[in-house]
């Protein structure tokens, strides 16, 4: 995979420095540590399981958990206490990206490699399919590299269409094209890889803008609102009952809670291998309970932070670099297309 690196002189404006196109944060500051810790040992594989890059986590309204991987089986289906249930959609998946799950349960899957959005039924029939297997472009039918998928109240449909092609595309309930936003850049409603996205109860669309270090905030129809910058990479989003955004931030490997008007609240996990520890965090779901289940790409696993106690003290962990990525904050980069690393 090819990168083209931009060394420049950085000119700081609204507390994000640019250097070309690419963002370069300002000093991490210390958060409180969230009240959670890590259940190492949470699901219980079958015999003969087969682990891989894990991708993407979605539970249902039974608490049951959905794991997407990219390796067989890509699709399994784990009951509240991770007991294994069964695994689906045989066939359907060249490359998992993105998990999201409807309030009918019917479970939508996004593939970066083929550039089809999935609609399957809770027993894993094939409801809808947006895009064409293995034909990517940009238009209103098809996609290139699509990352993630959300839902509005009345069914809308909306898509980031994340490493080929740099925007947002909405379609209603059955699918028909509604319109599209967004292109290459860092300005307002510009994007650097489009990557997760997820809506709020007033049907505000939170599109996670990875490469560019920033949440992008729309209004239905895509006209921007505003933006939260200086909290790290969204590669996940997940916004809770009381209308917080989680975010799994896979450049820093940290998991933070956002309020509503995106101060951080507090974070858990550092980068590295061990328990608790992410290495490319990179999708996020949260049950009823609180649980949060993270898909953590680099360490091949699916890890699980139960609530707890919050212990009142500041995180050990204040982020300086990505770990997992080659490059220190200061160094200044820029991905240039056809080069994303599909990831």
């Amino acid at each position: 995979m090819r990168l083209l690196i931009v060394v420049a002189i950085c000119v700081a404006t609204a507390g994000v420095a640019s250097c070309g196109n690419a963002q370069v944060l300002p000093p991490s500051k210390p958060v409180p540590e969230l009240g959670y810790r890590v259940s190492p040992d949470f699901f219980q594989l079958p015999p003969n399981w087969v682990e891989g890059e894990a991708a993407g986590v979605a539970v249902n309204s039974q608490g049951h958990i959905f794991l997407f991987q990219r390796t067989k089986p890509m699709l399994s289906e784990f009951d509240e206490n991770g007991r294994y249930l069964r695994s689906l959609g045989e066939g359907l998946f060249d490359h998992p990206h993105g998990l999201r799950i409807d309030s009918d349960d019917n479970i939508w899957t996004t593939d970066d490699t083929n550039s089809t959005v999935l609609k399957l039924s809770p027993a894993g029939k094939v409801l809808l399919i947006l895009g064409r297997r293995n034909n990517s472009g940009e238009a209103n039918w098809l996609f290139n590299k699509p990352t993630d998928v959300a839902f509005s109240k009345n069914g809308d449909i909306y898509v980031t269409d994340g490493y080929g092609n740099s925007r947002v595309v909405k379609f209603d309930r059955n699918g028909n094209f509604i319109k599209a936003w967004g292109t290459y850049g860092s300005g307002p409603g510009e994007f650097m890889l489009p990557h997760s996205v997820v809506i709020d109860k007033n049907d505000r669309v939170y599109v996670g803008d990875r490469e560019n270090a920033r949440i992008q905030i729309f209004d239905a129809n895509g006209n921007f609102l505003t933006q939260w910058i200086g909290i790290g990479y969204p590669y996940g989003l997940w916004i809770a009952p009381d209308q917080h955004v989680w975010m799994v931030d896979g450049g820093f490997d940290r998991i933070i809670e956002l309020d509503q008007a995106g101060k951080i609240l507090g974070s858990i996990g550092s980068p590295g291998h061990q328990p608790g520890q992410l290495a490319w965090g990179h999708f996020l779901a949260m049950g009823s309970d609180g649980k949060l289940i993270v898909a953590d790409v680099l360490n091949w696993r699916f890890q699980v932070f139960v609530p707890t106690k919050a212990s009142g003290k500041v995180s050990e962990y204040v982020p300086t670099e990505r770990k997992f990525f080659g490059f220190k904050q200061s160094d200044g980069y820029v991905f240039r297309s056809p080069g994303w690393p599909t990831k």
